[in-house]
This record gives C-alpha cells, sequence and structure tokens, in this order.
C-alpha cells in the first residue's frame, strides 16, 4: 500500500511540474534587444487604374504609382499632392517612382491626401490617410500571482515526494540489517 502511495504521489509531483511548465510558450531568458528599426508613415490607395504608395522618408514624400490591373509601373505620369499640409507636383525619380520635397517635417497626426494622377489618356483622383502618429508600447509582460501559485505548489510536492522516497529508502535499508 506504501509503494502505491508513493508511486501515485511521485505521478501527482511530475504532473505538477509539468503543468508548472506548459503555462503559454513565454521565454522567460534574457530580454531581446529593443527593435532600432521601425517603419515609415505609409498611406495607401487604389482605383480600377491605379495603385498608389505613399512613403515618408525624411524630408520627403516618396509615392509609387502602379496600374492596379498588371502592378506595372506608371511612368511618365503627372502625379500631384494636395492635404495634410502638403501641396505640389512629385517629380519622378525613377518608373513609377515619384518624389515630393517636404519644407519641413510633417506634424504627429492623421494627414488626408488628394492624389491626382494623369498618365496618358488616363486620369484619376485618390484619397488616402497618412498616419504620422507614433505607435503605442507594446504592453509590457505580466506575471500573475496564479504562475507563481502553481511553480509553488509543484516545487512542494516535488519536495514531499522525494522527502517519502527517502524515508522510504532508510526503512529499507534498517529492515535489511
Amino acid at each position: 500500500m506504501r509503494r502505491i502511495f508513493a508511486v501515485a504521489l511521485s505521478t501527482a509531483a511530475l504532473a505538477a511540474v509539468s503543468v508548472a511548465y506548459a503555462h503559454g510558450d513565454e521565454d522567460h531568458g534574457a530580454a531581446p534587444p529593443p527593435v532600432t528599426q521601425s517603419m515609415a508613415p505609409r498611406a495607401v490607395a487604389a482605383t480600377g487604374e491605379f495603385e498608389v504608395v505613399a512613403v515618408l522618408e525624411d524630408k520627403h514624400l516618396v509615392v509609387y504609382v502602379d496600374r492596379f490591373a498588371s502592378n506595372e509601373p506608371v511612368a511618365g505620369a503627372k502625379v500631384e499632392i494636395e492635404g495634410g499640409g502638403l501641396q505640389g507636383v512629385a517629380a519622378e525619380s525613377a518608373p513609377g517612382t515619384y518624389l515630393l520635397n517636404l519644407a519641413a517635417a510633417l506634424p504627429p497626426a492623421k494627414h488626408a491626401l488628394t492624389i491626382s494622377i494623369e498618365a496618358g489618356d488616363s486620369a484619376d483622383l485618390l484619397t488616402a490617410t497618412l498616419d504620422t502618429s507614433s505607435a503605442a508600447p507594446a504592453a509590457a509582460h505580466a506575471h500573475y500571482w496564479s504562475e507563481w501559485i502553481v511553480w509553488g505548489l509543484a516545487a512542494l510536492l516535488l519536495l514531499v515526494s522525494a522527502a517519502l522516497l527517502a524515508v522510504r529508502r532508510r526503512k529499507q535499508k534498517t529492515k535489511g540489517l
């Protein structure tokens, strides 16, 4: 009977330890280094004719213009941008890539942009929102009391089962003498 009790108690201790370990697959090692690279603010718009992605890079607004159906760059287009404190014609820097120089940095806010594109006999008007506000920081990982209780109970069960096994072996040695 004692043997069955000792085996059951050891099994329970091992089960508790394994349950305590599997609490969410978090890595509790050293914290990873902070990410220093961030994604530049961007605005996206599309119509049946054109697809536009505008990216804010330093004091430039880079506008990528593609055909919606084929995704080929639109070269030689006239791209006008208005809104959010911006106004001007973007100059082509590469086929399908247009650059608008900014006089000053845009303040953190959501800027509504109107982008007018004229390419050959096609013309279209697109609207997009450029969000220059900073992203909210990620929530820090918090340890809750339930995690510590599970670990404490698992450790207690492991110690009790080790003590019972030690007592059992000591009794077996004294019987053999």
